[in-house]
């Protein structure tokens, strides 16, 4: 029988947040792009959303994989596939090659998703995996803060495609030490050919995964969408610059921070679901502030001023709530199906991604150069979470005190 060596929570968190850097890190940029390439802001937008479907392929692909050949050479591979999509957005002409290599990109890079998750599984049990559940689900909250900082100050005073050349070093460094560091968490004696029709029908048939794929997908539809609707929301229709508007996720990342700290601390007196609930609770407090905030700049009742800070402020309630959300939610979603992980963790992570490229689809067609659109969608989006929380998550089980 072979030994079970832990692997580092930092390196995990390494795993899962390079690609989580990667979706947000050039979102400064998204006005500058769509000038550089001739595009609409629409279209590139849906740099983000074809991110997010690639980021669903590769979740169906790298867990099923991983399953059979171990989860440290799929890492290692799907963050070269990584490199090669980054060094075609760097050398992107135009906006049809830029969404290819963002699709490579996201293909590659969805390995963080899914076999963070499968290695999580693979070594952590019971309250111990809710507590590194809620610092990975901080380190998911900070690592797409971090990328408009950098991305603002890259933006402002380099050229967008330099971006690209930094996720590309950060790719080969994360590789050397996960080729180093990383033990092997599926070991052979625990591999199976799994039957994939067999978990897809068993999860399929689970109101419960379905609720908190629709929980999952709707609270990142939120954070991915403001990413995706926020550079063009704050720079072209309240007027901070690029740095600022980067700047501004030190607060909300702090917020992120604040809030997987919580998680953790609650996951020692608390079951998951409770803090869930709370979580969405708080969620809907923020998104209903945002749609007050807004209302009352169109109404000339707030400054362009006050309505970005206004946002800030806002969007840090929903950080916190979001970490909150994800964690607990992450935690609980597939715990029946230990029998299963690395194939029910592709399974759920495509299912849950091809809901959140939608919703940020959704924005992106709602784009008119407006405030209201965004805060309504994301109002929208937390009402969708309620309903799948209280029909299908907390009907079909007794919460646990």
């Amino acid at each position: 029988m072979e030994k079970l060596v832990t692997p580092a929570v930092w390196l995990i968190i390494l795993i899962v947040g390079l690609p989580q850097l990667s979706e947000t890190v050039y979102t400064p940029a998204l006005p500058n792009i769509a000038t550089f390439l001739h595009t609409s802001s629409s279209l590139v937008e849906f740099t983000l959303t074809i991110y997010l479907f690639g980021f669903s392929l590769g979740t169906l692909f790298w867990g099923r994989v991983s399953d059979k050949h171990g989860r440290k050479p799929c890492v290692i591979f799907g963050l070269i596939v990584f490199c090669m999509g980054s060094l075609i957005c760097y050398a992107s002409p135009n906006i049809h090659t830029l969404l290819f290599g963002r699709l490579i990109q996201a293909f590659g890079g969805s390995i963080g998703s899914v076999l963070g998750q499968a290695i999580s599984r693979d070594s952590f049990k019971g309250p111990r995996l809710g507590q590194v559940y809620s610092v990975i689900g901080s380190s998911i909250g900070l690592f797409p803060i971090i990328g408009p900082i950098v991305g603002g100050i890259i933006t402002q005073h380099l050229i967008w495609q330099d971006v690209f050349l930094l996720l590309i070093a950060m790719a080969i460094i994360v590789t050397a030490l996960i080729a180093w560091k990383l033990p092997e968490t599926h070991h052979k004696n625990n591999r199976s050919q799994l039957s994939l029709l067999k978990v897809l029908k068993a999860l399929i048939r689970d109101k419960r995964v379905i609720g908190y794929a629709f929980i999952v997908a709707a609270a990142n539809g939120i954070y991915f969408s403001y990413f995706s609707e926020g550079s063009f929301y704050l720079i072209d229709m309240l007027h901070l610059t690029p740095v600022e508007y980067g700047f501004s996720f030190m607060f909300i990342g702090s917020a992120a921070l604040v809030g997987g700290l919580v998680s953790k601390a609650l996951n020692h007196h608390y079951h998951s679901q409770r803090i869930l609930n709370w979580g969405i609770l708080i969620m809907i407090a923020g998104t209903s502030l945002m749609c007050i905030a807004a209302s009352g700049y169109e109404s000339h009742l707030l400054s362009a001023k006050k309505l970005a800070y206004s946002t800030i402020a806002c969007e840090m309630i929903m950080m916190f709530s979001f970490t909150l959300i994800m964690s607990n939610a992450l935690a609980l979603a597939l715990i029946d199906y230990q029998w299963c992980v690395g194939t029910a963790s592709s399974l759920f992570g495509f299912a849950y991604y091809c809901l959140i490229s939608l919703f940020t689809l959704g924005i992106a067609l709602l784009h008119n150069g407006t405030v209201i659109p965004m805060p309504f969608y994301f109002l929208s989006l937390s009402l969708v979470i309620i309903v799948m929380n209280r029909f299908l998550v907390r009907g079909n089980k007794t919460e646990q005190s």
